[in-house]
């Protein structure tokens, strides 16, 4: 899957590939952090909480979205806790596991981990416009 089928470019488009998923069960993919992403600065050293949240929030829209004119907007963000830091040189790995569909809106948990180690998880929903 590609992640260019979200409306998302540059500086926002916060995923680099899905590697797999299964529309309205589940979705994973990555970022890789690098030194010149536009966040990473000389006093802010690891991808900010509200983008993992955002990461995991582009992650969950593949899910729902079913064809070329679909597009999927973030609606909530519940139970969001940071557990630890990516950092330039890390791959933040985002896996978003749906557990309700209703009237267009997806329901699910997300988490973001580095080498296993997790950095967030948050309950999303992600309205799904067609």
């Amino acid at each position: 899957m590609n992640p260019l089928s979200l409306p998302h470019r540059y500086p926002f488009l916060f995923i680099d590939r899905v590697t797999k998923g299964e529309p309205d069960k589940y979705a994973e993919a990555y970022k890789l952090i690098s030194e010149n992403d536009w966040f990473i600065t000389d006093t802010q050293t690891e991808m900010p909480f509200s983008l993992v949240i955002e990461a995991l929030a582009q992650t969950a829209a593949f899910t729902g979205i079913t064809g070329e004119n679909s597009l999927g907007l973030l609606s909530s963000v519940k139970k969001a806790e940071k557990l630890g830091a990516a950092m330039p040189g890390d791959r933040l790995e985002l896996a978003f596991e749906v557990t309700r569909n209703r009237r267009g809106f997806v329901f699910g948990h997300a988490k973001a981990s580095v080498s296993g180690q997790p950095v967030a998880e948050a309950e999303i929903g992600i309205y799904i416009e067609k």
